[in-house]
């Protein structure tokens, strides 16, 4: 049923689209008793920008739409489409709504300037970059929390996509698994080949894995947490067992964004990553809503990153180190460094404060508010 949908609704990879009907009466009911100034529409789903071009058609109102991701993001499901048609209409549809909106919001510079460069030129200045971001106050008490003296604390706060493509050992592939994955794949129209593997802790498993091999008096001293999983424990456990890496890699349900915070502050080492994209192709456009929130702390960084958006942003930032998401000798590198660093006593903390103003809430705000104001003259 899922493949039959994917086939007859023309909205990319976006299934919901039904409840477009109830919205639209809905928002004409609000604007008749509020009396707004202007139309604001946060995606996703991308199909309620329809709600809000036809809002605007009817009322005659402003309208802002601030799209956060691109959905023709190579790195984002603008990479795959149940077919070119699909992709085609994507494309189309991101374009209609630019062209019918008095603004448009990304959160991505790279995305930004690849949607504003195929506008026509009476279009192009209503594009607006306003990043995520995250609260000073949430970080400031935890950050009096330190790591352990003992060992070395690697945390990964979030949800990972790659874990199915370790369920199998190369040699575990039969001919049905085969087949029914052709089956899924059929009539696919995708933009770019993207590595899902390296959106998994793997690869910095192997890293450790080596270090243990080359120094055993590190053995058992290095943890690799996951915090935020939401696929299964046997798919998990499977893959991290194929990969021999129980002893290193331990994975954990969600938390809450408090403890999110002070489990953050209490790492030796933050670690963040995407799916890696091809060597030979143009830079990506996502940046993970976490590079805000880990900045906020004073803790290292490593981030597994293609070059794009995510690396220009934290590049030459405090405390951060930038390796391929696939280079395990080039993250075996970095670790040792800051095991290293912590086995001698040498401080592992960065002064990131000076970063805090930009990267609030309050000034995201701010930023909104300009929009706004500007679409309100």
């Amino acid at each position: 049923m899922g493949k039959f949908l994917e086939w007859i609704i023309p909205f990319g990879n976006d299934k919901s689209f039904f409840w477009i009907g109830s919205a639209i009466l809905k928002g004409l009911k609000l604007i008749k008793n509020s009396q707004p100034s202007a139309v604001v529409v946060f995606m996703m789903p991308y199909p309620i920008g329809i709600v809000g071009v036809i809002l605007k058609w009817i009322m005659g109102l402003p309208l802002v739409l601030n799209f956060d991701d691109s959905p023709t993001c190579t790195d984002m499901g603008g990479n795959s489409f149940p077919s070119w048609f699909h992709y085609r209409l994507t494309e189309w549809l991101e374009d209609f709504y630019v062209r019918q909106a008095d603004a448009v919001i990304y959160v991505s510079q790279r995305n930004l300037e690849r949607v504003r460069d195929r506008q026509p030129e009476k279009h192009q200045d209503k594009f607006h970059l306003v990043r995520y971001g995250a609260d000073p106050i949430d970080f400031k008490k935890d950050q009096l929390h330190t790591p352990s003296k003992e060992g070395f604390t690697i945390t990964y706060i979030g949800g990972m996509t790659g874990w199915f493509e370790f369920y199998d050992l190369p040699n575990q592939t039969n001919l049905f698994k085969k087949i029914y994955q052709a089956w899924l794949d059929w009539g696919r129209y995708e933009v770019l080949k993207l590595d899902i593997r390296s959106s998994s802790p793997m690869f910095v498993g192997q890293a450790i894995k080596l270090m243990y091999e080359e120094r055993p008096d590190l053995i058992g001293k290095i943890k690799l947490s996951i915090y935020g999983n939401f696929f299964p424990d046997y798919v998990i456990n499977r893959g991290l067992e194929n990969q021999k890496l129980r002893d290193i890699i331990f994975v954990h349900p969600s938390v809450s964004n408090q403890r999110a915070i002070q489990i953050a502050c209490q790492s030796d080492l933050l670690f963040m990553t995407l799916p890696a994209r091809p060597s030979d192709a143009v830079p990506g456009g996502r940046i993970s809503a976490k590079t805000y929130e880990y900045l906020m702390t004073s803790r290292p960084i490593l981030a597994t990153l293609s070059k794009g958006e995510n690396w220009d942003y934290l590049e030459g930032k405090p405390g951060v180190w930038l390796v391929e998401p696939t280079n395990v000798l080039g993250i075996k590198k970095v670790l040792q460094e800051l095991v290293d660093k912590k086995n001698s006593g040498d401080s592992l903390t960065f002064d990131r404060t000076a970063l805090h103003p930009e990267l609030s809430y309050e000034s995201r705000a701010q930023e909104f508010n300009m929009i706004l104001t500007k679409v309100l003259r």
